[in-house]
């Protein structure tokens, strides 16, 4: 990719949306659930499972989970998405309050 069509690439990637949310990892195996909240939601599952793989992930008990039944019992789950929020501040704040929400109406571990 060179001159004009890499500007245009970089300026794309500049400009996409970004939008946090609300996540669930359950365990099919032990029926457990973790919630969790992050800020571009298209991302987490990723950086989870990597740190899940490698064994680094800092929640022992979901780290624990996933070694005893196996990644093929977890599943992941958008529970909502926050979109158009107008500073980071704000959408972390808001993030934090439906992850507990929805911590509680899941009866859901943190992650």
């Amino acid at each position: 990719m060179k001159g004009e069509a890499r500007k245009a690439a970089v300026a794309a990637y500049k400009e996409r949306k970004v939008v946090g949310g609300v996540y669930a990892v359950r365990c099919a195996a032990s029926g457990e659930t973790w919630v969790g909240h992050w800020p571009n939601i298209e991302t987490i599952q990723t950086r989870l499972w990597f740190t899940l793989r490698q064994g680094t992930h800092p929640r022992k008990e979901l780290l624990e989970a996933w070694r005893r039944h196996g990644e093929s019992q977890f599943s992941f789950e958008v529970l909502e998405r926050l979109e158009d929020e107008p500073s980071s501040y704000t959408r972390d704040s808001d993030l934090r309050d439906l992850a507990s929400h929805w911590r509680g109406k899941l009866k859901a571990n943190p992650i």
